[in-house]
C-alpha cells in the first residue's frame, strides 16, 4: 500500500488517500474493494471522530433530519455489533453508565460502549425480546435495527434473509413500544413486504424509507423508518 496527498492539501488539513498496488497479492476484486474502503471519507472520518464504524454516520444523519433520539428517551438497538449506533444513541439521549437507558444485543463480541448495556445473545433467541426490556427496565421510546444476515454469496439468499431479519425487528418493536415511540430499520430497495408495510402503517401515524448520505449510491440498502405508534388494532397500547 502507499499514500499520497489529495486535493484540498492547501489551506487545510493534509488530506491522504491510500493506494493498493497490485503487488499486495489480493484479486483484483478484493484491492479495489479495499482501496475503496480505506479511502472513503465516513471511514477517515469515523476514525478521526472515534465512531467503531462509518454506519454510525448513517443513524447521525437519519437522526439530524427526522429527530429519534432525544435526551431521557429509551433505546433499544437490535444487532448493535461493532457499536457505532450505540455509541450514537447513548450519546444523544445522554445515556450514562450509572443510569443506562440504551441496551444493545448482538452474538459478536464488541468492546463496552459508554453508557450503554450490551447483551451478547442471537435476537432471534426466544429469550432475547423479554432479555431486552428487562435489562432496559422498561419499554423502548426507540427500537433501531441495522441488522443484516451474514452474507452466504448467494444474493437473492441474503436479501431474503436480511428482509427475515426486517420482519422480525418490526414485529418485535410493535409489540413493545410506548406510545409515540419510533422504529428504524435497515431494508433493501424492492424488498419490504407489502403486509409488513400495511402493519406498520396501520401501527404508526408515519411510515416511509430513508437512504442517508453515508449510505453508499450503489448500495440497494435503505432505511424503513416508522413514526409514533399508536399501537396495534385490537390490542392496547
Amino acid at each position: 500500500m502507499s499514500r499520497k496527498g489529495g486535493p484540498g492539501d492547501k489551506g487545510g488539513p493534509r488530506v491522504l488517500r491510500t493506494r493498493v498496488t497490485k503487488k499486495s497479492g489480493l484479486k483484483e476484486s478484493s484491492r479495489r474493494w479495499l482501496e475503496r474502503h480505506l479511502n472513503d471519507p465516513y471511514v477517515q472520518r469515523s476514525k478521526a471522530e472515534g465512531y467503531r464504524s462509518r454506519a454510525a454516520y448513517k443513524l447521525i444523519e437519519i437522526d439530524d433530519r427526522h429527530k429519534l433520539l432525544k435526551p431521557g428517551l429509551k433505546v433499544i438497538d437490535l444487532g448493535a455489533a461493532p457499536g457505532g449506533w450505540c455509541q450514537v444513541a447513548a450519546a444523544r439521549t445522554r445515556s450514562t453508565e450509572a443510569r443506562p437507558h440504551v441496551v444493545g444485543i448482538d452474538y459478536l463480541d464488541m468492546d463496552p460502549v459508554p453508557g450503554a448495556v450490551i447483551l451478547k445473545m442471537d435476537f432471534l433467541d426466544p429469550d432475547a425480546p423479554a432479555r431486552l426490556t428487562e435489562t432496559l427496565g422498561g419499554a423502548p421510546d426507540v427500537v433501531l435495527s441495522d441488522m443484516a444476515a451474514p452474507t452466504t454469496g448467494h444474493r437473492r439468499t441474503d436479501h431474503i434473509r436480511t428482509m427475515h431479519l426486517c420482519e422480525v425487528a418490526a414485529d418485535f418493536a410493535m409489540s413493545v413500544l410506548k406510545p409515540g415511540g419510533h422504529f428504524l430499520a435497515k431494508t433493501f430497495q424492492g424488498g419490504t413486504e407489502g403486509e409488513l408495510l400495511d402493519r406498520l402503517k396501520r401501527a404508526f401515524r408515519s411510515v416511509h424509507h430513508v437512504k442517508p448520505p453515508a449510505s453508499r449510491d450503489e448500495s440497494a440498502e435503505l432505511y424503513l423508518l416508522a413514526k409514533e405508534f399508536k399501537g396495534i388494532a385490537g390490542e392496547p397500547s
